[in-house]
């Protein structure tokens, strides 16, 4: 039973990922103006914020079968959706209201909007004309939010079947929602590939500019390291960033009869030998992970850290540049959150300087890793 199990929700994975659409990016460069100041970095955000919504309005006129259609799915859960849908207006709600204080500096995109009936009717209206100052960069953006909305959609549309960094299970289960507004969070995966592994370029890179991160580590990783390095050379690949985990092996940890063996044996050889660095979290491969798992982690002390901004580094679908002008539109649009980059991608070491560089100014923040998913 528990073969043919499996083999249905395998069938049922594969039969809904066989379509995917094509990754959102925007090219940045058709937004004319640098995100020199906190007040540039609002202009642009509330442009983002009611294209969004307005992707996210027409959305709501489709009904069953449009929406299964569009998202190339045979069945979708349409209550995940709906749950998803709630979410994401009541964050954009929050996100322009954050962004609206500055209209006093800068009215560009500054609508009246008190509540979620205004904000809906907003969006609704929202346009811009072919003399506008950011024509040029109005149609790219439909284009980017549209894609992106369906990708996140789609994740809805499986959920709980297929899980993902989508949706919470409970409150032992961290995505970055709490974070401040304009404060973000650097993450950074692990993958099955053993090369190329950027660990050591983007440690020190991070270091170099004052910043930390959570890398999340496979057991079978780390325990290879010490195998051809001593704990020393570990904790000084290390230094200044934090280590949670990902399992022994990067897999599903949905359907997987060993998951929990993979978790607290990985938590135990990170916990010993990286005591400085180690953070009580487990980040699910891709985020699959199991709906029943509460009771496990809270019982080991251990919070479940997802991520809501994808830069799409491990598609092969993206250039470094087109990933990291992905991140840059997603932080525009949620305000705050945890970036998720690919540690063994080169992707990385192109996105990171561009992102840090381009947002130098921009009156961000970036959460220390010892005080993220918190």
């Amino acid at each position: 039973m528990r073969i043919a199990l499996l083999f249905c929700a395998w069938l049922f994975s594969v039969g809904a990922f066989a379509a995917p659409n094509d990754l959102a990016t925007l090219d940045r460069s058709t937004w004319p103006e640098q995100l020199g100041n906190p007040t540039l970095f609002d202009v642009a955000s509330r442009a983002e914020i009611l294209t969004f919504a307005r992707a996210l309005l027409a959305s709501e006129s489709l009904d069953e079968a449009a929406l299964k259609q569009r998202l190339g799915l045979r069945m979708i859960n349409l209550e995940s959706i709906n749950t998803l849908r709630a979410r994401m207006w009541q964050r954009l709600l929050a996100n322009y209201n954050f962004a609206q204080q500055s209209c006093d500096q800068d009215a560009s995109f500054c609508f009246l909007v008190e509540d979620m009936d205004t904000l809906r009717e907003q969006a609704g209206k929202f346009q811009l004309g072919e003399d506008s100052y950011y024509a040029r960069w109005a149609e790219p953006s439909r284009r980017f939010h549209e894609r992106y909305l369906d990708e996140q959609l789609r994740k809805a549309a499986l959920f709980p079947q297929t899980s993902s960094e989508v949706e919470l299970f409970g409150d032992y289960e961290r995505n970055g929602d709490e974070l401040n507004d304009r404060l973000f969070v650097l993450s950074f995966d692990s993958a099955a590939r053993l090369a190329p592994d950027n660990t050591a370029w983007l440690a020190e890179y991070l270091r170099k500019s004052n910043l930390s991160g959570t890398f999340f580590v496979l057991g079978s990783d780390i325990q290879n390291r010490l195998a051809q390095h001593s704990v020393a050379e570990l904790q000084a690949l290390y230094s200044k960033q934090c280590i949670g985990v990902q399992g022994w092996e990067f897999r599903s940890h949905s359907h997987w009869q060993d998951w929990q063996y993979s978790v607290t044996r990985s938590v135990e050889l990170v916990k010993n030998n990286l005591p400085e660095n180690f953070v009580p979290l487990f980040r699910p491969p891709n985020g699959q992970r199991r709906a029943d798992a509460q009771g496990f982690f809270k019982a080991q002390g251990v919070q479940v850290a997802l991520w809501d901004i994808d830069p799409a580094d491990g598609s092969h679908q993206l250039t470094a540049e087109q990933s990291a002008q992905r991140v840059l539109t997603l932080m525009l649009l949620w305000r705050h959150g945890v970036i998720n980059f690919n540690v063994k991608q080169d992707v990385v070491k192109t996105a990171m300087p561009w992102l840090l560089t381009y947002t130098a100014q921009s009156g961000i923040g970036w959460e220390d890793c010892q005080d993220a998913f918190r």
